[in-house]
Order: structure tokens, then C-alpha cells, then sequence
């Protein structure tokens, strides 16, 4: 007579281990499975967020050179210039403006500062209340900077406009203001100054 094959109490050792029928095989299938995953997940949390930097950082650089040629065309400098600068010669850009460049040439008679920006309105009415006019000031389609000074930075003041202008005149030392506006864009005029000093 056979004796009945008790099962192994689970609380015994063996008693989890996988048996010789393949199971062992399924788990390193898994295994397998799950590192594959992972390392795919990884992958692409590094790779993708990387290449955006690589694509941000190219075009920024492209950005920085077209500009850069396009100033170096003219002689403005992209910027803002110094604060010295903007004290000597009266010339307070507001903040938050853009499109800011400068050029400036001394010689033994007169001093200019070129500058350009691109702001609002409540900007373009603090400048020029800061400088000690106001936006009442500005004559339609009247271009205040001369062909002279146009063409030592390369300004061009043919476009659809409108355009209007106004020369703040101030007792030397305190300088001059030539000043051109741009309404292109309704809410954010591009402004060109030209502020001249004698000592």
C-alpha cells in the first residue's frame, strides 16, 4: 500500500522557490522585461529634455548672430548703454524695453548718442516726460533726425509709419533731443534718438 505524498507546509523552506518546470525562466523573462523598460523610461527623461536644450541653445546662438550682423551693419551696438551714458546725455530708456541698440561718436565740438528701442505707450510718455516734454509734442510725419545722422547708424524712416517727431532743444551743457517715432505697431512704437551735447 502507497502512502499518500503530503504537500509541503508553506511556512518550510523551498516552499516558494520555482519548481523545475520553467518557472525560473519566466521571472528572468521578466526581469529582463522590466530592466529594458526602465532603461528605455531613462532614456528618454534624459535624451529628450537634452536635445531641447540643444535645439534652444542653436537657435539662440543663430538668434544672437543674425542680430549681431544686422547691428554691425549699421555701427549700433546691441544694448543698453551705460548708465553714465544715458545720464550724460538725457536719455532714459524705459524699462522692459526691446530691440535696444546705441552708437556714440565724440570729437572736439560735439558729442552724439544714437539710440533705439522698442516700448509702449505709458513707456514712450514716461521718456518723454522724463526728458521734459510730452507725447502732445510730436508732429505728424515730421522726421526731427537728419539725413546726416540717419546715415551715420543706417536708420531708415521709410516705412508705412505713421511717423511723427519732435527736437526737445535744452541751454548747453544739457543736451539736445532729436526724437523719431514709429506707430507701426499701434501699441508699441519703436522710438530713435539722437541726443547731441557741446561741451
Amino acid at each position: 500500500m502507497t502512502v499518500p505524498r503530503q504537500p509541503t507546509p508553506p511556512d518550510l523552506p523551498g516552499a516558494h522557490e520555482p519548481g523545475r518546470d520553467g518557472g525560473r525562466t519566466e521571472d528572468r523573462r521578466h526581469m529582463i522585461r522590466r530592466r529594458w523598460l526602465t532603461a528605455t523610461i531613462i532614456v528618454l527623461l534624459i535624451g529628450i529634455p537634452a536635445g531641447y536644450l540643444v535645439i534652444s541653445a542653436n537657435q539662440s546662438r543663430n538668434s544672437g548672430r543674425d542680430k549681431e550682423d544686422k547691428y554691425s551693419a549699421t555701427g549700433l551696438t546691441e544694448g543698453w548703454p551705460s548708465k553714465v551714458q544715458r545720464r550724460l546725455y538725457d536719455v532714459p530708456i524705459p524699462p522692459y524695453s526691446a530691440e535696444v541698440a546705441y552708437y556714440e561718436t565724440n570729437n572736439w565740438r560735439t558729442s552724439r548718442l544714437y539710440v533705439q528701442f522698442l516700448t509702449s505707450n505709458e513707456g514712450l510718455d514716461k521718456f518723454l516726460e522724463q526728458v521734459g516734454t510730452d507725447s502732445g509734442k510730436l508732429k505728424p510725419k515730421d522726421i526731427t533726425i537728419s539725413k546726416r545722422d540717419q546715415n551715420v547708424v543706417g536708420w531708415e524712416f521709410t516705412g508705412p509709419g505713421p511717423w511723427s517727431g519732435l527736437t526737445h532743444e535744452q541751454k548747453d551743457p544739457v543736451p539736445t533731443l532729436d526724437v523719431v517715432v514709429d506707430r507701426a505697431n499701434a501699441r508699441h512704437p519703436m522710438v530713435y534718438v539722437v541726443s547731441t551735447t557741446t561741451p
